[in-house]
């Protein structure tokens, strides 16, 4: 896909001279740069599939919550159970 954007000059030059000393182009610099800035904003410490859900990330602890008291319903043995 082809866009225009606005960068500062110093900007610029400066990913021109880095992508020149790396040997790449400039459109795969900006590329690299701009997957690794996105990578690096939504794997924080959730899954990735978390970001479209950043809102329900609190839901964590309710989660642990139900799980505890799923666990001790698992851990309780009823009469019928023991026969």
């Amino acid at each position: 896909m082809k866009t225009t954007i606005e960068l500062p000059d110093a900007v610029f030059r400066q990913a021109k001279a880095l992508a020149a000393s790396r040997g790449i182009s400039l459109k795969r610099f900006f590329t690299e740069a701009l997957q690794e800035h996105i990578r690096r904003r939504t794997s924080k410490t959730d899954p990735p599939w978390m970001a479209g859900f950043g809102a329900l990330s609190d839901l964590s602890d309710e989660n642990r919550r139900i799980l505890g008291i799923i666990e001790e319903e698992f851990e309780t043995i009823s009469p019928e159970d023991i026969e």
